[in-house]
């Protein structure tokens, strides 16, 4: 596929190296010659210097035949405008924008072919704010992905001392939890992927992928660790775009507090939530924590600007006695260095924008993409289509799929009904199959079990 990336920042470059490892043509464009530099040294891509929405830049990059634009460059302006220029000069099939700003996206009337020809609208903040809300309502979790409208969920959970299963075979799940259905899709053990068995045992530390519907999932976490309370009090520190909107998502089912350092910025704030409570100071003043209580506090959330005030002040919220601190980090590289010490939970935008931006580029039927481990391992909802015949994967029992190897398959989801994965269970046309990969390198030959033959009609 032919993909034209405008914008090498963190979500550009982080989308320009995942891509490029699956034999598409990518060029990128940005007007930073340092960054491209980077990227050329790097990666096998084209480069392009110059500005993203000027036509003669985008021709030069080679838009006449291309077959997807994705713009994420740091204005939304220039978003917009090269998608229109895309669609009107270059008849592009796909156009792909990065919008932030809520002016905009509240109005959608703006988005369609007559107006503003984009056809797909990626919002980071509101993908954040929406996998920080998925962690605050499922406890103990590492990170949870929806799957068939929320139906299904894929959950990592870190297993502790304590839990029901851990130093037991998975086989004794069943036992332990008698007419619910789970699945585990995978093992990390040292930062080194198991594909689970009936014998396997889990041990202190893995974090564990499980899949099962959302009725089901507190129940599986407290097999692999010491149940824990439901969340009632949560802090916010940054009262910037994601700040904002996590506050507003989340203050008519919780008691929320955001910290926000400019005065200016904090009576408007005030002024636009209903019930959270604004507090006008630093996010790491230990005297201010003390006096607001943090050490009752259930969730501490970190989503400034800044890495290091995030680092920085999730790790005195969790000292001060915070419950559970979660920390949102731009650079990749902090990621793996900070999780899982004072820090519970470290965030990056750019892996889960990433996701989103995936599930259009896959060959296939693709409907939902979630990028895992930092981009390691990957999860995808595909759907089968075709029949015995014209399919890799229609009219098969699992256990006769030529799966890549590390690669599982889950869930099924038929019409309403959610099934947990089975080697006997077999699959339908129009079949929403949950893949977990713990090689995302795989991929391709994913795609191609569930491409429907020449001989489909």
């Amino acid at each position: 596929m032919k993909i034209i990336i405008l914008g090498a920042g963190q979500v550009g470059s982080t989308l320009a190296a995942s891509l490029a490892s699956e034999a598409n043509d990518i060029t990128i464009i940005d007007t930073n010659t340092d960054f491209l530099r980077d990227l050329q040294e790097h990666l096998d891509l084209r480069v392009i210097a110059g500005h993203a929405s000027h036509p003669e830049v985008l021709t030069q990059a080679g838009a006449e035949d291309a077959d997807m634009i994705i713009a994420v460059t740091n204005s939304d302006e220039v978003n917009m405008i090269a998608c229109q220029v895309a669609y009107t000069m270059f008849h592009t099939p796909t156009k792909i924008a990065r919008v932030r700003a809520p002016e905009y996206l509240n109005q959608l009337k703006l988005f369609h072919q007559e107006a503003l020809p984009i056809d797909v609208l990626i919002s980071p903040e509101q993908l954040v704010t929406d996998a920080i809300r998925n962690l605050i309502g499922h406890p103990g979790a590492l990170q949870v992905t929806d799957f068939a409208d929320g139906r299904v969920k894929l959950v990592a959970v870190r297993a502790f001392y304590g839990g029901p299963l851990v130093g037991h075979e998975l086989k004794t799940l069943t036992e332990h939890m008698p007419g619910i259905e789970v699945r585990v899709a995978a093992i990390f053990r040292r930062n080194r992927p198991i594909i689970p068995h009936g014998h396997t045992v889990i041990e202190p530390d893995d974090e564990v992928f499980f899949v099962a519907a959302e009725a089901h999932i507190r129940a599986v976490t407290s097999e692999l660790r010491h149940r824990e309370k439901k969340v009632r009090s949560i802090m916010i520190a940054g009262g910037g775009n994601i700040g904002t909107r996590l506050a507003r998502s989340l203050e008519r089912n919780y008691q929320v507090k955001l910290v926000e350092r400019d005065p200016e910025h904090a009576l408007s704030i005030s002024e636009s939530l209903q019930k959270t409570v604004v507090l006008q100071g630093d996010c790491a003043d230990k005297d201010l924590m003390l006096e607001e209580n943090i050490d009752s506090i259930d969730v501490f959330c970190a989503v400034t600007n800044d890495d290091q005030a995030n680092i920085l002040s999730a790790m005195l919220a969790k000292r001060l006695g915070a419950n559970k601190v979660m920390s949102l980090i731009n650079r990749a590289s902090y990621v793996d260095l900070i999780q899982g010490g004072e820090i519970d939970i470290a965030i990056s935008p750019q892996q889960v924008t990433i996701g989103s931006l995936l599930a259009h580029v896959r060959r296939g039927d693709v409907v939902k993409v979630h990028s895992l481990r930092r981009g390691a391992a990957e999860a995808i909802e595909a759907v089968a289509h075709g029949d015995k015949t014209t399919s890799k994967v229609v009219g098969r029992r699992i256990d006769e799929i030529a799966l890549p190897a590390d690669t599982t398959i889950g869930a099924i989801v038929r019409g309403e009904e959610v099934m947990m994965a089975h080697h006997d269970t077999v699959i339908e046309a129009e079949d929403h199959v949950i893949l977990f990969l713990v090689d995302r390198s795989k991929i391709s030959a994913v795609e191609k079990l569930f491409q429907v033959g020449l001989t489909f009609f």
